[in-house]
């Protein structure tokens, strides 16, 4: 899978994928990064890429040009491109997303700055528009650094072991029940005993447990969620 980062700080992106898990899938040929700087397309003399807001206010807006410019070039080279913004107002980012779109041959994330992207451009090249959450970073960088982790994890071949996503949190409507390792005892706190007996059967049944008090605890519209979908099955 390739994934594409159109944003003016290319280096801000780089180093997060060249160590770990992000890292050995590139080196594995599971994933693909590159980078694509609207910068570089500016007709502008000084190869400048903002202007003042159209009706005023504050702060600056990404011109179209250098940035149309730039996505155009990228879907002449790679037709099948999938084209996300990020902004706050779009759609909250899920792992229901995050599974469909690690199925994409080639997705790029377009990472917005100053107040913003002049909207024609969005109108033009966007395929979907997604946020991660209702507050308002300096630019689309993390965001897209975000995604882009959530969908790559899930490219087969990325995890060593595929079974470790079966039961992880947003898999189902169930938060992942809590996790532990050795020593058996640590603050005075011990492992439950059940998972250290080896019956499989019960220990399922404890993490089934565990994850509907954890669920319940800090997710209170997802238990309510899972325990009406339990009951209509019934």
């Amino acid at each position: 899978m390739r994934f594409t980062f159109v944003t003016l700080f290319p280096s801000i992106i780089e180093g997060y994928f060249t160590d770990s898990i992000m890292c050995r899938a590139v080196e594995g040929g599971y994933l693909r990064f590159d980078y694509l700087n609207p910068r570089d397309y500016s007709v502008d003399k000084h190869r400048k890429v903002d202007d003042t807001a159209a009706g005023g206010g504050a702060g600056m807006v990404m011109t179209p040009q250098p940035l149309s410019d730039a996505l155009a070039h990228l879907k002449d080279e790679s037709p099948g491109v999938h084209i996300i913004f990020t902004t706050p107002v779009g759609k909250p980012f899920s792992q229901k997303d995050a599974r469909r779109l690690a199925r994409k041959e080639h997705v790029a994330f377009v990472s917005g700055r100053y107040e913003g992207i002049d909207e024609r451009v969005v109108e033009v090249f966007a395929d979907e528009c997604f946020s991660i959450g209702d507050y308002i970073l300096t630019g689309g960088e993390l965001a897209s650094m975000v995604m882009a982790d959530a969908i790559g994890r899930l490219v087969p071949g990325v995890l060593g072991n595929a079974k470790s996503l079966e039961m992880e949190s947003f898999e189902t409507d169930l938060l992942e029940a809590p996790s532990f390792t050795k020593p058996k005892s640590f603050h005075n706190l011990s492992i439950p005993s059940e998972l250290l007996k080896g019956n499989h059967s019960k220990i399922n049944a404890l993490k089934k447990t565990m994850a509907l008090s954890k669920t319940k605890y800090f997710r209170p519209e997802r238990y309510l969620k899972f325990t009406q979908r339990d009951s209509d099955e019934k």
